[in-house]
């Protein structure tokens, strides 16, 4: 909460601004969106309940930044969220995914963020117990007997040579280690001699046999009602490993490998699965966002729907219950989807926002119209940004040796032929900069591991040079995609 608190619409936006260039209505719609959300958390439940979030449609062609501007701002709240393509769904009663899935994958998410956390928080016990367990390993004969473990699963006798040990894990290591009797001083002597050579690092290249649980446990969830045949091929392959006892696997791996496979086998043994279950339901449905893309063409243009059109308004029916509130079956427990934020957006070329179904358009009660972008935004986006291009390209190619420098003409120049090239073809936005930037260094990538310690400097001719296909030639999807 306290990060929550932190976050005001200017906080929002200013860190935005450090990624996005432009798009100031968008990022002051979201903004005041993120806000709201930990507004109503303070509240008393009974006036809590009844604030639904303001869900937003944000209207604009491809890469002008809807899509990142919703994903920034899901790190900046720490909030569960998901991406989704609306052309992924069919209608219930049709194969493929069906809308409910986006909860579940969503719950996932949450699931998984939770999960993380906790189990950060339990490392230290966690590389404890391994600790213990990796000198069961190598010294089978002084191994630590543990309550309610099979002695089936022990370790085998043999003596440790040669820098190999390969001894079979007990099955149940990660349970806690009791010793049932005292060691005899050389026993307990040796053992913390081995311990010290553990933490000192000596013995990270022996080898040792484990038996490696798998993680996670099959999802039974599909069966409720999806038709999507590649989640129900996986299903019934989970559930036939734990038929068959395909739930562990047997690996002979070094000491440094071992160590990080049983601290993550032990993290998921000591964590509370019902405690990060509920937490993960808490999160996702007081702050989980789902962020809905291409909603413009499952619209159906026109008065009369037919054929395909149908199809589409199908979806849409499917989705307003998600949207407007209501439960839905996750392996996690049962999810209200009532105050997750949607965010829906769309290009709208070949239909509008009113080709939604009108029920659908009411619970986008926020539009937001993105600005296509010009040759200023393109300039500023290869420059000003954390992530700009151009120090991308700059730091991919230093780890070569190769330094590039790029001088104010040529970034002008670059910039003037985006802009050119998304006017004369389909407007796509910034990821026309990528096509431009990779054009333009191809050489120099190619032949980068034999240039090492070169230092390039990269001006307009240069631009030209190897951009003159894209200037002269007026087909320009010869060269340009």
């Amino acid at each position: 909460m306290d990060t929550l608190d932190s976050l005001t619409p200017k906080a929002v936006v200013e860190e935005l601004d450090k990624y996005i260039i432009g798009q100031q209505k968008a990022k002051r719609a979201v903004a005041v969106a993120l806000r709201n959300r930990t507004r109503r958390l303070k509240l008393p439940d009974d006036v809590r309940d009844e604030i639904a979030p303001k869900n937003i449609l944000m209207i604009g062609p491809t890469g002008v930044g809807k899509t990142e501007i919703a994903r920034r701002l899901a790190k900046l709240g720490g909030a569960p969220f998901l991406k989704v393509e609306a052309t992924k769904y069919t209608e219930v009663g049709y194969v493929g995914r069906d809308v409910e899935s986006m909860i579940r994958d969503l719950m996932a998410v949450g699931y998984a963020m939770v999960k993380t956390e906790m189990q950060a928080s339990l490392r230290a016990e966690a590389e404890k117990r391994t600790e213990e367990a990796l000198l069961d390993l190598l010294l089978p004969g002084m191994k630590h007997k543990r309550t309610g473990a099979s002695s089936s699963g022990a370790v085998s006798e043999g003596a440790v040579s040669e820098g190999a040990v390969s001894e079979g894990a007990d099955k149940q290591i990660g349970t806690s280690l009791i010793l049932q009797s005292e060691p005899s001083p050389s026993e307990s002597g040796t053992r913390e001699k081995f311990r010290t050579m553990l933490r000192e690092g000596k013995l990270e290249d022996r080898i040792v046999e484990i038996d490696v649980q798998k993680q996670g446990m099959p999802s039974f969830e599909v069966f409720a009602g999806s038709s999507n045949i590649e989640d129900l091929e996986m299903s019934v392959a989970n559930i036939t490993n734990l038929i068959t006892g395909g739930r562990s696997k047997r690996k002979s791996v070094t000491v440094r490998e071992a160590r990080e496979l049983l601290i993550m086998e032990q993290l998921d043994k000591i964590v509370d699965h019902d405690r990060v279950a509920e937490e993960a339901r808490r999160r996702v449905e007081q702050t989980g966002i789902v962020f809905i893309d291409e909603i413009d063409k499952i619209a159906t243009r026109g008065e009369r729907a037919s054929g395909q059109d149908v199809s589409r308004e199908g979806v849409q029916r499917d989705i307003l219950p998600i949207v407007e509130g209501s439960s839905v079956n996750t392996k996690y427990g049962v999810v209200d989807t009532t105050h997750i934020l949607f965010i829906a957006a769309g290009a709208f070329t070949l239909s509008k926002p009113s080709d939604l179904i009108p029920e659908l358009q009411g619970r986008f009660p926020l539009r937001v119209e993105l600005d296509s972008l010009h040759a200023e935004d393109f300039y500023r986006i290869l420059k000003e940004p954390k992530n700009a291009l151009l120090k991308q390209y700059t730091e991919l190619l230093g780890t070569e040796g190769v330094t590039i420098s790029f001088s104010e003409d040529a970034i002008l120049r670059m910039s003037d032929l985006a802009a050119e090239v998304n006017s004369r073809m389909e407007n796509i936005g910034a990821r026309r900069l990528h096509t431009i930037m990779e054009m333009l260094l191809e050489e120099i990538s190619f032949n980068a591991s034999e240039m090492s310690g070169q230092h390039i400097d990269i001006d307009r001719t240069y631009v030209d040079d190897r951009l003159k296909g894209i200037v002269q030639d007026q087909d320009l999807s010869r060269y340009i995609l």
